[in-house]
């Protein structure tokens, strides 16, 4: 099922359809697209590429082809961390780190719809960026300490370094949950990917202290590796199309200028998303 895609960074993408296989029922060309690639289909800093319709849906009619490149990737990582790991309710409070990346400018707008009060770390630069997005307490890293300052939360989804994840189970109350997307692997997520016995049981002895932390301060821990979903980017547009969430985009590079932007993108400094333009 081949598809020409304008717009592609990492495995996410945004285009349209130009030829369908004989099998495919849901999409016609002409369609305009996005979709996060399955992690075994590789290609997307290209021209064309062949996607599964499973991972496929229809384009937000109110986003450019920029924009919903940008949203794949932070959005199904928000969507299922918060909604389907934390299961996040309506009053309950989380703390979102580097509330100004691509995650977390989307995880900020995600949480606040469902109802949450949001804490979020960045930097002093980025603090309004973050509370116009929603976030209810921004809070410098540079400065200031957030686990001294967060208590009783129900949710934390980290995505810095280990210092950040130890120091984050501090906020957590009795029964909280810490969620991960930077590691460290946990068994559950090698059973996840069906890696083998030997496999799950290397990540259970890289886990083995993160899980021993989680187990004395009485709080789930779990490691989510994104997975592609069509019927969940089809729920995000519509949040997108309600106005409810609104992409982040800081740059748009063309691809002749691809090494830029990923040399730009390893600086951290990147406010929501950076997105590589084909055409």
């Amino acid at each position: 099922m081949p598809y020409r895609f304008p717009l592609i960074l990492g495995n996410e993408l945004a285009g349209v359809v130009i030829r369908v296989g004989s099998g495919v029922r849901r999409f016609r060309p002409g369609d305009e697209v996005y979709a996060r690639t399955d992690k075994k289909r590789i290609g997307t800093f290209a021209e064309f590429i062949a996607v599964s319709e499973e991972d496929l849906t229809i384009k937000p009619k109110s986003l450019t082809m920029e924009e919903a490149a940008s949203i794949p990737l932070v959005g199904l990582t928000a969507w299922q961390a918060l909604i389907e790991k934390a299961e996040l309710k309506k009053g309950q409070k989380v703390l979102i780190h580097a509330g100004a990346g691509g995650v977390g400018t989307f995880a900020i707008q995600l949480a606040k719809h469902v109802g949450a009060t949001v804490a979020t770390t960045t930097s002093a630069a980025n603090i309004d960026l973050v509370k116009r997005l929603g976030a209810d307490i921004a809070i410098d890293y540079k400065k200031d300490a957030f686990e001294e300052i967060l208590h009783d939360y129900d949710v934390v989804l980290n995505s810095l370094d280990e210092e950040t994840l130890k120091k984050s189970f501090r906020v957590l109350k009795p029964g909280g949950k810490l969620i991960s997307i930077s590691g460290p692997p946990d068994p559950a997520f090698a059973r996840q990917l069906g890696l083998g016995r030997m496999l799950e049981l290397v990540m259970r002895l890289l886990s083995f202290r993160v899980r021993s932390r989680a187990r004395r301060y009485q709080v789930d821990y779990s490691f989510l590796f994104m997975r592609p979903s069509a019927d969940q980017l089809r729920q995000i547009g519509s949040l997108i199309e309600a106005g409810a969430i609104r992409p982040v985009l800081d740059r748009v590079f063309s691809f002749d200028s691809t090494k830029e932007a990923m040399a730009y993108v390893e600086t951290g400094r990147a406010k929501g998303k950076v997105v590589v333009k084909i055409r």
